[in-house]
């Protein structure tokens, strides 16, 4: 799989397109749709799946340095005003602000990042280290692991960074339910 086909697997799942075009109507800065609706619309096209099967949650990272929670809060209601048709759950986070909440929500500590692709490196699993935003010349993709575990349906934990063993146990429990052909590294191999 190479970025071409990646990009147009992912979009084959009518959210994940319309989530693009809202990001390129709304010009939100640094604005990516990432992780595990990306590599699970992969799957399901891979496993001959309904394109939305088991996708709890569609992310978006944008990154505004503007930290305030009145700001991102105006941007999560007017994306979803936007994207009011989509029947699925959208979680939309500046990426600027993670580190405010992360150590209270998850007793970890979180630096400030610099840029949305700094959140995407941090993600629990190297599978899901990805995103993809609207471009001029079409869609810009951040892989930084590139997409053979995506392609491998490998779930392979990203022991770089806040990693919790628990948190990666009980994902990849809840993945292997729903697509058994995955593959699960142990987080100690």
């Amino acid at each position: 799989m190479d970025r071409t086909d990646f990009v147009a697997a992912t979009l084959r799942n009518p959210v994940n397109a319309t989530i693009a075009q809202a990001l390129h109507a709304m010009a939100l800065p640094d604005a990516w749709i990432v992780a595990g609706c990306l590599t699970q619309t992969v799957w399901n096209g891979l496993t001959g799946r309904p394109i939305c099967y088991g996708i709890n949650d569609y992310d978006i990272f944008y990154f505004d340095p503007d930290t305030s929670w009145e700001a991102e809060d105006a941007v999560i209601r007017k994306l979803r005003a936007r994207l009011s048709g989509c029947e699925a759950t959208i979680e939309i986070r500046n990426q600027a602000r993670v580190h405010l909440w992360y150590p209270v929500k998850h007793g970890l500590p979180y630096p400030p990042l610099t840029c949305s692709s700094d959140g995407i490196d941090r993600f629990l699993t190297v599978n899901t280290q990805v995103g993809i935003r609207p471009s001029a010349e079409g869609h810009d993709v951040y892989a930084p692991k590139g997409f053979d575990d995506i392609a491998g349906m490998i779930v392979r934990p990203n022991r770089t960074a806040n990693f919790s063993a628990a948190n990666y146990a009980a994902k990849a429990a809840r993945w292997k339910a729903l697509w058994p052909e995955i593959r699960v590294i142990a987080p100690d191999d």
